[in-house]
């Protein structure tokens, strides 16, 4: 026959501290943790703060959108105002003035007497409309509307470039 093996024995707890249970069938000295609600309490606080998550997020998402159609705007105005000033002196026979509007890269290639003679000899303006900025556009061209003085009507594409002090746009070319 073979002999069962021995049982250690459990080691003597601290004083004041209670032993554990003897055996089946004893109380524990302590309740035991409620488990009813439990589930809906989780619940509850994971749905909320998904909740929070998705406001946060959608806050930031309408922010970007409402930034770049505002952003949108401002420089889509702020090219048409550019333009329509350059136009503006060009039919008013203004050309000094409109010559000072040009970009830099325009200025260096093209003297002011130079850009005089040329644009007093061009068929004068009476008229123009100007069209929305294109931003996915690499060279920054907008479509202008022109009436000639003769009652001729032509689609023009007024490019743009920025002043790099001021951050400004200025007409650098006008052409067909």
């Amino acid at each position: 026959m073979t002999q069962a093996p021995e049982v250690p024995a459990l080691p003597a707890a601290p004083p004041g501290v209670p032993g554990p249970p003897q055996g089946p069938g004893v109380v524990p000295p302590f309740p035991a943790p409620p488990t009813e609600g439990r589930g809906q309490r989780l619940g509850l606080g994971l749905g909320l703060g998904a909740l929070v998550l998705v406001l946060v997020c959608g806050g930031g998402l309408t922010a970007v959108i409402g930034l770049s159609v505002v952003m949108t705007r401002a420089l889509n105005e702020q090219a048409q105002v550019v333009i329509g000033d350059y136009l503006e002196d060009l039919e008013a026979r203004r050309y000094a003035e409109a010559y000072d509007s040009l970009c830099a890269e325009t200025k260096q290639q093209t003297s002011r007497a130079t850009f005089i003679s040329e644009a007093a000899a061009a068929e004068p303006i009476a008229s123009h409309r100007v069209g929305t900025l294109d931003l996915t556009s690499v060279d920054l061209a907008v479509p202008v509307d022109v009436t000639y003085r003769d009652g001729d009507t032509a689609r023009l594409q007024a490019y743009l470039g920025q002043n790099r002090q001021t951050g400004q746009f200025q007409v650098c070319s006008l052409e067909e």
